[in-house]
């Protein structure tokens, strides 16, 4: 099997059969004021085909002059007509000998893919702060390139910035500011576009290893940097499951709330969201499945959109490995159960026959973002767990290991990935094929018979204070000393749906649900008092709406809002305040859920 694979995708412009990208040099300026990044790219060429033309993707990008080689001769070019979300393709005159091409360029307000925010959305509340977010098809409305996540480049960047800022990036960076505001980084591995990332803020950073730390905001450096502080164990722990971290540094951002969603994998450095910062500790797995894309995802990657299983179900199995060797098997039993549960939700919510609820999708004519559910990390997941289980854990993770070597800095799609695992794993044994079904997990709708069934102890302890809570025992002597934050979002799954505005205070008075500091407790709480018409909690979920952005937390919340007698007016009139606070990537969708 060849390593690297020519595969259409249907979400990029470019045509890297005839003319690929290899490497690119930025060189930009961060404007406040303007709300735009200026400046010029240049990027290195192989001309397979001796082509005319080089096609890039373009989206909300001006373009100013294009020019190509190291003498920068001018040479002409063209936006074809743009369509919804993929945007233009950049259509670019060049000589067959032609090696490099320099773009001139700046982004505009409408760049989505950016995020500018005031000082009043930030931690500190006086300096401003912008962060990129370029997954799935977003680096091109701030860089034009060719967007695809089976095109890998090497790069290096020049970033000016205002001097009371630093600038951070998904390369090599630096641990305090300069005093001329300039930065200079470098990835010398090749990654896709939607790994390429920036942020630029009032930024500190804090070690917690040899190679690992966490920039925040000053404010928040303390509180991120006690939450992280096992980040080496985690990597030790990933490292000795399925080989060498071969990005030498992982480090954490923790980007301010807007931020749409949990973690964002860009290699040397996750971007993550401040509803992590729970003060116990208990939501770090967040940070393992990040961490654990530098093995699926970012060091093997879906070769299209399409094929977004590969990069989130390994992904959510590795993580769940890594947190069961730090933490236990009881512990990771507890996220498998959540994460069954999270998936038979988004399967009704979906629909069981949706062709969404396959593992490989079906994505041409739309936006990626539209296949980004919880399916692929969750229905992936139970499926490598049943061939796991299958097979066996050790010749199930020697399998792993070696194709994580294997296929190293290189795209694999679905029908790749099904052809090599049954030849290497299988050994083409059609009894043991059969016995997974693996057609049906893969291309078919819903979830086949043979998912395995996780039972979580813990659980069971929780849903025995439920049922004595509900038969008349006071709240305050429900046992749950050393309840995780895991234990507690079961215990809201499993109350009953309909409680007496007596019970909710009592819960309320009891554990101060209402004023907790964890995210996801807010969240799983503020649903219970949409749906039970708890007026106590309502300014509290309106001021968590105008504060946190995380995808996750506000679908929900808003949903349960518009389905409520509270109404819709009362969702708008939230939302009409809030969404200004939201990224590109929340507000599109929140967007559908107001029309």
């Amino acid at each position: 099997m060849q390593k690297n694979i020519p595969i259409l995708d249907p979400h990029t412009f470019a045509k890297p059969e005839e003319v690929i990208i290899t490497h690119s040099e930025l060189d930009i300026q961060v404007d406040f004021a303007q709300h735009i990044i200026i400046g010029k790219v240049v990027h290195t060429i192989s001309n397979k085909m001796g082509s005319d033309k080089l096609i890039l993707d373009c989206k909300d990008i001006i373009i100013e002059k294009v020019t190509l080689g190291g003498n920068e001769k001018e040479t002409t070019f063209a936006l074809t007509n743009p369509i919804p979300f993929k945007g233009s393709a950049l259509e670019i005159n060049i000589n067959k000998d032609t090696n490099t091409v320099t773009i001139y360029y700046q982004t505009t307000p409408q760049s989505f893919a950016l995020q500018w925010l005031k000082p009043i959305q930030t931690a500190g509340g006086k300096l401003p702060f912008l962060f990129t977010q370029s997954e799935a098809i977003l680096a091109r409305t701030w860089v034009p390139c060719q967007d695809s996540p089976g095109i890998r480049f090497t790069y290096h960047a020049k970033v000016k910035v205002p001097t009371h800022l630093m600038a951070v990036m998904s390369a090599t960076n630096p641990t305090q500011k300069t005093s001329d505001g300039i930065y200079h980084f470098s990835m010398k591995q090749p990654i896709p576009s939607y790994l390429l990332a920036l942020a630029v803020g009032d930024l500190v950073y804090r070690p917690l290893g040899k190679r690992t730390g966490v920039y925040a905001e000053p404010s928040e450096i303390d509180k991120a940097a006690y939450e992280f502080v096992d980040m080496e164990k985690m990597v030790i722990a990933a490292e000795g499951l399925y080989g060498v971290y071969r990005w030498e540094q992982f480090d954490v951002i923790v980007l301010p709330p807007s931020f749409p969603f949990g973690g964002m994998e860009n290699p040397r450095l996750t971007f993550a969201t401040p509803t992590i910062l729970s003060s116990d500790r208990s939501l770090v797995s967040l940070i393992a499945h990040e961490l654990a894309h530098s093995w699926s995802g970012n060091l093997v990657t879906n070769a299209t959109w399409n094929d977004f299983w590969l990069n989130e179900g390994f992904t959510v199995y590795f993580e769940r490995r890594i947190m069961e060797k730090l933490e236990g098997k009881s512990y990771n039993d507890m996220l498998t159960v959540l994460g069954y549960q999270d998936m038979m939700q988004t399967m009704v919510q979906l629909g069981q026959e949706n062709e969404d609820t396959h593992l490989k999708l079906k994505l041409d004519q739309r936006d990626p973002d539209d296949g980004m559910t919880l399916i692929a990390y969750e229905k992936g997941f139970f499926l490598l767990l049943l061939i796991e289980k299958t097979v066996g854990r050790a010749a199930w993770d020697a399998f792993l290991k070696t194709y994580f070597n294997r296929f190293a800095f290189t795209s694999m799609n679905t029908e790749h990935f099904v052809n090599y695992i049954k030849s290497e794993l299988f050994k083409n044994n059609q009894d043991l094929i059969n016995k997974i079904h693996l057609q049906q997990w893969i291309y078919e709708a819903g979830l086949p018979t043979n998912c395995p069934k996780v039972i979580s102890e813990r659980f069971e302890a929780v849903e025995t204070n439920i049922r004595d809570w509900e038969k008349g025992k006071p709240a305050k002597d429900i046992d749950c000393k050393n309840w995780t934050t895991h234990e507690w979002l079961h215990f809201f799954r499993k109350l009953p749906q309909q409680i007496s505005p007596e019970q909710m205070q009592e819960l309320d008075h009891t554990f101060h649900f209402t004023q907790s500091g964890n995210a996801e407790i807010l969240c799983a709480w503020f649903k219970i008092a949409i749906n039970n018409k708890y007026n106590k909690a309502f300014p509290a979920i309106e001021a968590f709406l105008m504060k946190v952005g995380r995808r996750k937390f506000l679908v929900p919340l808003y949903k349960a809002l518009v389905n409520s007698e509270a109404g819709i007016n009362y969702a708008k009139d939230i939302y009409s305040k809030a969404r200004q606070n939201y990224h590109y990537v929340s507000t599109n969708t929140l967007d559908e859920m107001f029309k």
